[in-house]
């Protein structure tokens, strides 16, 4: 990311879960990628629900909880995206860069979790 592009989380983790949409559209269903698709869609969509929820937090415990939430839920998104890459390995490129977005915002949210822990007294 350059200095001149505006670092906007709640439109990367909403583009994200977007990406993952559009990846999930092209996955043939079967019986075994379907319930692995479902999963994926839920725990990257909620990153950027979550973070959104985050932003408008009652109080710094509140925003911490759902900043932990945003956390959890890339780290899931992050294993979700190697059961894709398991059942469908023709679609390994896509996925390593999905997976390295989910990566990135995992460490993102780490990032602000601990500076609020530092802040909050």
């Amino acid at each position: 990311m350059t200095n001149n592009i505006k670092f906007d989380l709640e439109e990367r983790t909403a583009k994200f879960g977007e990406n993952i949409i559009i990846f999930c559209k092209n996955i043939p269903e079967n019986y075994i990628s379907k319930p692995v698709i479902s999963q994926l869609i839920r725990s990257s969509t909620s990153i950027g629900a979550n973070y959104s929820e985050a932003d408008d937090a009652e109080s710094k415990k509140d925003f911490i909880h759902k900043i932990g939430i945003c956390k959890k839920e890339s780290r899931e998104t992050k294993h979700w995206l190697r059961m894709i890459n398991t059942v469908f390995p023709d679609k390994r490129l896509d996925i390593k860069n999905l997976w390295q977005e989910a990566k990135e915002l995992n460490l993102i949210f780490n990032a602000i979790i601990n500076s609020s822990k530092k802040n909050k007294t």
